[in-house]
């Protein structure tokens, strides 16, 4: 039986995507910050879904040091790992700090995921051929990758700092695959598609008035992602950006293998890591 680890998992594209491999009797790890929800979920999946092998992970991903122990906790009951869903994201409307005096929205969108993932590369080895997913968006089109701005230290705005963080998820993708060849583990990035999820809880009127006429069900987006995780056709591809179900190329931002590599660099100071 195959093993994978969710982040995000309580809410809309995580938890449909939760639904997703449930179904397929995946042994499904959820990783959340909130345990009643947690619990509330693995309740109604394992009734819905018949899969009786769901757990819960307790972790704030805007802390680091919540992740290593979420890590630890994870390696300690489970080895191999065959499938790694990147998938929590947050959008703030306001500059705000985590524990670890890192700007949220890159903390939390990029920052944990590349802590998170580097902590269980050895367990995704083992699990080859594994699968690591990271769920961008079409925004990073719009993102900058400004090492003096990546904390939106000259100038802050919530829609530049989510769209910068989704730009890193696709160089992350870029230079985490060009590291992971031959090794059996592959990593793709994906936009779920226009959702209507709670990412959107903090923006303004006419945003949310437009989501809620345009915006597709979570539903959707899980299903894309399921099928970057389970389909057999996609087993070998790595370093590929998807827009729902279809393989598009990505921002010719993204492909910058100098901004990648330096991405990288700083990420690795930033969590105080030697990463592979």
């Amino acid at each position: 039986m195959k093993t994978a680890l969710i982040t995000g998992a309580t809410s809309g594209i995580g938890k449909a995507t939760a639904f997703e491999l449930a179904r397929a009797q995946l042994h499904l790890v959820l990783l959340a910050r909130d345990s009643d929800r947690g619990n509330q979920l693995i309740q109604e999946l394992k009734e819905k879904t018949g899969n009786p092998k769901i757990e819960l992970l307790i972790a704030d991903l805007s802390s680091q040091n919540q992740i290593q122990a979420a890590a630890k906790e994870f390696l300690q009951n489970h080895s191999p790992l065959n499938i790694l869903i990147n998938n929590a994201g947050v959008a703030i409307k306001q500059r705000t700090f985590s524990v670890d005096s890192i700007e949220m929205t890159f903390a939390v969108n990029h920052i944990a995921h590349f802590l998170l993932t580097n902590l269980l590369l050895d367990a995704l080895k083992d699990g080859a051929p594994s699968r690591i997913i990271n769920v961008s968006s079409e925004a990073h089109r719009n993102g900058q990758f400004d090492p003096d701005n990546l904390q939106g230290e000259k100038q802050y705005s919530q829609f530049r700092a989510y769209s910068n963080s989704k730009l890193c998820n696709v160089l992350f993708t870029h230079e985490l695959a060009r590291k992971l060849k031959d090794t059996g583990a592959t990593v793709n990035a994906l936009h779920p598609g226009f959702l209507n999820t709670a990412i959107f809880r903090d923006t303004g009127g006419l945003l949310k008035a437009i989501v809620r006429l345009a915006a597709k069900k979570p539903e959707v987006g899980g299903r894309a992602i399921a099928r970057l995780a389970l389909d057999p056709v996609l087993e070998n591809v790595s370093g590929k950006y998807f827009n729902g179900l279809r393989m598009v190329n990505s921002s010719e931002k993204s492909h910058d293998e100098a901004d990648a590599k330096q991405l990288w660099e700083i990420s690795e100071r930033l969590t105080q890591s030697e990463s592979n």
